[in-house]
């Protein structure tokens, strides 16, 4: 497990630094520029040595966004020599220490403190058990079309805020899965990869088929074919569920238009049930449906946040039409734009391309309720309203 990567353009330093940190827990990378996809790649390093040629300006802002980003991740910073004004400036952007390179001792008992502090941190992080105790948030449609993974990649985006929350996206539509797509990333791990550890799966397995999309968002993606999901179990994805409680502050599931054993395993281990409902008859027919299988299922109705999508569509049904077909209420009403395609083709969810845009602040009130830190409205009162035989 690589715990620290150095950085230092200069050959003749890395190979010095090489015979003094021969171990397996240590790393080095050419450039700045190949650090980003370095940590991406290694997302439990807990330090970056900062080598003495590598660009003071450069040095500074990488532990000022760092410092936001990966609040876990410590830097030190190699200089020729320690000057006072450089190390005034080096605290205030975030590195821990400033350090001679040719002290070779100091930088071990340096790097030591700061690994030290990290998972100090870490700990002081999680909850008493010294777990994170994630919370699962599980987004579903019973219909296709409604735009639910662009909720689920968007929710999980606006949770993560900006990296200072830990968040896992799991793609569970297993056969037809689009968030690799979405997010453009590269499907070579998938949740296929943790079958052969089913049974004793642990936080270095799960870490180990996992896809970094941006710091402290990481992405389970769906298999790449069709017949490779077909292998998934009900259990596996409880296992993957539950190690990943663990290792994250939320954990969010894309699932499929219908209802599969491991759609159930995951909303058996929710916390949040997020329905999308369109305004269009089919889709509400679909979700009336949904919302009569969680009764029968006893998920609690307080934990249910229905998200109307296209929600100033003029389609002829008004807001209350729609709450008196579902028969619940809408908790978070997100518009229709042209720019969410837009967004979809570029690989970047709205949220984080557009902040301020409308369909942005409706995901990010939708997180704030998942994250507790927004008050709920009270639902109103329920006419009933179905579409068939009233259970």
């Amino acid at each position: 497990m690589t715990y620290y990567v150095y950085v230092e353009p200069d050959p003749e330093r890395r190979t010095a630094a090489g015979a003094a940190y021969a171990d397996d827990s240590f790393d080095v990378v050419h450039q700045m520029s190949d650090l980003d996809e370095h940590l991406q790649r290694n997302p439990e390093t807990l330090l970056v040595v900062i080598g003495a040629t590598v660009d003071l300006e450069e040095a500074l802002s990488f532990a000022a966004y760092q410092r936001v980003q990966r609040p876990l991740l410590g830097a030190l910073l190699l200089r020729p020599s320690v000057e006072p004004d450089v190390l005034a400036r080096a605290m205030r952007s975030g590195i821990r220490e400033v350090i001679q390179e040719l002290d070779i001792e100091g930088i071990r008992a340096s790097a030591a403190r700061s690994v030290d502090l990290s998972k100090a941190l870490s700990t002081t992080m999680r909850g008493t058990d010294g777990t994170l105790n994630a919370k699962v948030i599980t987004v579903f449609a019973g219909k296709g079309g409604c735009g639910k993974s662009v909720v689920a990649t968007n929710l999980a985006a606006a949770l993560s805020a900006q990296g200072t929350r830990r968040v896992l996206l799991v793609d569970l539509d297993l056969q037809f899965g689009d968030v690799a797509i979405m997010l453009q990333l590269p499907p070579a791990r998938s949740i296929t990869d943790a079958i052969g550890m089913a049974g004793r799966l642990d936080e270095t397995g799960l870490r180990s088929v996992l896809t970094a999309y941006r710091p402290n968002f990481d992405v389970l993606l769906a298999p790449a074919s069709p017949a490779e999901g077909e292998h998934v179990s009900r259990e596996l994805v409880s296992e993957v569920l539950e190690v990943a409680r663990g290792m994250y502050d939320f954990v969010v599931v894309d699932t499929p238009p219908f209802v599969t054993d491991q759609v159930l395993a995951a909303l058996d281990l929710s916390d949040w049930f997020v329905p999308i409902v369109t305004p269009d008859l089919p889709t509400l027919k679909s979700i009336r449906l949904t919302v009569e299988m969680f009764d029968l299922l006893e998920y609690p109705r307080e934990r249910r946040l229905v998200v109307f999508n296209r929600a100033d569509s003029q389609v002829g049904l008004t807001v209350k039409d729609v709450e008196e077909a579902v028969g619940a209420h809408l908790s978070v009403h997100m518009p229709s734009s042209r720019d969410v395609p837009v967004s979809v083709n570029k690989g970047i969810p709205i949220t984080l391309d557009d902040p301020t845009h409308p369909v942005s602040l409706a995901m990010r009130r939708l997180a704030d309720r998942c994250a507790g830190t927004a008050a709920a409205e009270p639902p109103p009162k329920r006419r009933m309203f179905a579409f068939g035989r009233k259970r």
